[in-house]
């Protein structure tokens, strides 16, 4: 007897969430493309725009503009790592990026 009951709960959570099982893998292997594509251009922080800049990984429209605003302030970066004395971009959003910043 707990081993229906067991099976009806577990029926019953099944048909509450959406999906349990995840996508199908055709669509997981297509948002998987797209993000790999999205994110493979370089994004020179020197000249690119806060859209282009939002593009990278963790970095937000705001964050993009503030990014924009330091550097119209404080002239051009030297190197990817500069970026860090932006407020809001740490190490993370750095390391998640180093492969795609460029600095011209």
């Amino acid at each position: 007897m707990l081993h229906v009951t067991a099976l009806v709960v577990l029926l019953a959570v099944m048909v509450f969430v959406e999906n349990p099982l995840g996508p199908p893998p055709s669509a997981s292997a297509e948002t998987a493309r797209a993000a790999s594509t999205a994110g493979s251009e370089k994004v020179n922080i020197n000249t690119a725009d806060a859209k282009a800049l939002a593009s990278l990984t963790g970095v937000s429209r705001g964050l993009a503009e503030k990014i924009v605003k330091y550097r119209d302030e404080h002239g051009p970066f030297r190197k990817p790592e500069d970026l860090r004395r932006v407020d809001g971009v740490g190490n993370g959003v750095l390391e998640k990026n180093r492969e795609r910043i460029s600095v011209k």
